[in-house]
């Protein structure tokens, strides 16, 4: 049965549109007005409060618990420091992608991760032999994302954090207004932002907190929809969108590796094991037959498809997320998984997987369009993610 996150009682009053969906057996809102318009620009331009409470997490303490994140996470969690975040990936045996997610060291022998799709049975599974525990927590630890511009100006008008200290994807533990909170310089919007976590029995007091201080700042709360927009722009993967969990996928050509979803930064091979690690080496050795990259719609392109029926070009009001087919040369060579028009760039963007020989940034290619109930071609350009990376996000 579906239920409400922690901030439901005060989310649920203020989505005049009653646009909700499902996320990880909650509902949280798509948009709170009747268009999310107004919620995306406060990401880009001022700050958006975002519910962000159904992601899954895992306590893992012990005396193992830096070995065990090692075993589990393709990066070097033995140089994860106190406070720092680590983000990436987690392979099954084949080293293809389970899931995606933060490490969070929250001390010398305790971490946080955080992942999109339920993990604890593989994470108790691969933790045997270990002096380590694990605890889903998801239900008992609630989270904001506060993002955008002004979210610094915020938080430090509430909160006890030495806010100028705290570096990009680092954490804090502090007090809003003499709650408990860990804030961590993260988030989903590729913009200056922080995600604070709470346990959920303070969640409405946070709630409060931040919206009795935020109108000065432009605080606005801001649902999936325009969360969307802004991680395509960011350039960043949603799982079950733009990858197929590899212990779900029904066939082999429907996973994938870190290296094909452009995360082999994320893989550290010079350790001595992790769970993937031998497939990834190998991998690694003769490079991946796919690669993960962005696609700039041409607009000429774009004109010449809608006004072969007198129609000005159909821009999609909602980022998608769909398999597009993706051809060069007269076959095809790749599908996009999600898309958008940015209107922060005023372009057609969208992320696709391309067969890695077509997949160098400048290339030309065509993307599907239907256009009057038609399937026609527009060129396209290969970019490399992110479209949009202000300085101010790590600055």
């Amino acid at each position: 049965m579906l239920k409400g996150t922690p901030f439901h009682s005060r989310t649920q009053p203020l989505c005049q549109a009653q646009n909700w969906r499902r996320w990880a057996g909650y509902i949280v809102a798509s948009s709170y007005e009747l268009t999310h318009e107004r919620e995306y620009y406060a990401i880009r331009s001022a700050a958006a409060l975002i519910d962000v409470s159904p992601l899954y997490k895992y306590s893992i303490t012990g005396s193992d618990a830096v070995r065990f994140a090692n075993r589990v996470v393709t990066r070097d969690a033995e140089k994860c420091a106190i406070h720092q975040v680590m983000y990436g990936p987690w392979c099954d045996e084949g080293g293809k992608v389970i899931d995606d997610g933060t490490l969070q060291r929250l001390g010398e022998q305790s971490f946080r991760l955080t992942s999109g799709e339920p993990n604890l049975r593989w994470l108790l599974s691969n933790a045997a032999g270990l002096r380590v525990s694990i605890i889903d927590e998801s239900d008992s630890v609630a989270a904001l994302a506060l993002q955008g511009p002004t979210s610094r100006d915020i938080l430090a008008a509430i909160s006890d954090a030495e806010l100028d200290e705290l570096k990009y994807f680092r954490l804090t533990f502090a007090r809003i207004r003499d709650i408990p909170v860990t804030i961590s310089r993260t988030g989903y919007t590729g913009d200056l932002g922080y995600e604070i976590w709470v346990e959920a029995e303070h969640a409405l007091e946070l709630w409060d907190a931040l919206m009795e201080t935020g109108p000065d700042y432009g605080i606005t709360p801001a649902g999936i929809l325009a969360l969307d927009i802004a991680r395509i722009e960011a350039g960043l993967l949603l799982i079950d969108v733009d990858y197929i969990p590899a212990n779900r996928a029904i066939i082999d050509a429907r996973k994938s590796s870190p290296f094909e979803l452009g995360m082999g930064w994320a893989v550290r091979l010079e350790k001595d094991y992790f769970v993937g690690r031998e497939p990834l080496l190998e991998e690694w050795k003769r490079g991946p037959s796919w690669d993960f990259k962005g696609l700039v719609l041409d607009w000429d392109s774009l004109e010449q498809v809608y006004a072969e029926f007198g129609l000005p070009p159909q821009l999609p009001s909602v980022a998608w997320r769909t398999s597009v087919p993706v051809y060069a040369d007269g076959r095809q060579i790749g599908y996009a998984t999600s898309g958008c028009w940015s209107p922060t760039l005023k372009r057609y963007i969208a992320l696709a997987h391309l067969r890695a020989p077509y997949a160098k940034r400048g290339g030309r290619v065509e993307m599907e369009i239907t256009a009057e109930h038609q399937r026609k071609r527009a060129a396209a350009q290969i970019a490399e993610p992110p479209f949009f990376d202000p300085e101010r996000k790590r600055a």
